[in-house]
């Protein structure tokens, strides 16, 4: 598999990415992560690192620029910023669109935590692109009105434990018009740091893909 680094422009603004592709790929899931998080969340890293292996081509974005990231250490003023995360994250979906290793291919988007709502924000934004969506531990209430506007199926991956995002995932059924589904994981919390837990993520997110990225 091929690896880069690539830019993404939105707006004056650039963002980083890292790009994994293969001559062969089945679809590329572009990945969006949580609160405090990058690019280089370990969490993510797993879960993209096995997708990859899978035969699938990935891209892990930096949602923020490095002053960004910064301020929002010291005041979390951006993490929350949902419409802010959308639009990059939305910028990522065109970057795909016109690179020529990824413009051919079907689009999944891995959201977690925050990034979850910009996901579903950004699937309802690009419904010609975006395949499927998968939420992991997922702020799916923070994208309101969008999901029903959600073109692409959508699993929810909680842990059983993590009662909020639990009621959140199960509400968010009630508006999505297309198929939905929330696997919980046993006694996991948000995090997935329980052994064996984020193994079962990165198994159910494979098989949504496989069954829906490339077959459009």
């Amino acid at each position: 598999m091929d690896v880069r680094t690539v830019a993404v422009r939105e707006g004056g603004t650039e963002i980083a990415g890292d790009l994994t592709a293969g001559p062969e790929a089945a679809g590329v899931v572009l990945f969006a992560h949580g609160s405090g998080s990058s690019r280089h969340s370990p969490r993510n890293r797993q879960v993209a690192d096995s997708l990859a292996k899978a035969g699938f081509a990935t891209l892990l974005v930096d949602l923020l620029t490095e002053d960004e990231e910064r301020a929002d250490q010291a005041d979390g003023r951006h993490r929350f910023d949902i419409d802010l995360l959308t639009r990059r994250l939305t910028a990522a979906v065109d970057w795909l669109a016109n690179d020529p290793a990824t413009a051919a291919l079907d689009v999944g988007l891995f959201g977690a935590s925050t990034g979850a709502a910009a996901a579903l924000r950004t699937a309802a934004q690009r419904p010609e692109r975006v395949a499927a969506v998968v939420s992991r531990g997922g702020r799916v209430d923070l994208a309101g009105d969008a999901l029903e506007e959600v073109a692409a199926p959508v699993l929810m991956i909680a842990g059983s434990a993590d009662e909020p995002i639990v009621r959140a995932s199960f509400a968010a059924t009630e508006k999505l018009h297309v198929q939905s589904e929330v696997h919980l994981v046993p006694d996991a919390t948000h995090l997935f740091e329980e052994p064996g837990a984020l193994e079962q993520v990165t198994g159910a997110a494979m098989t949504w893909f496989r069954d829906r990225l490339g077959t459009r």
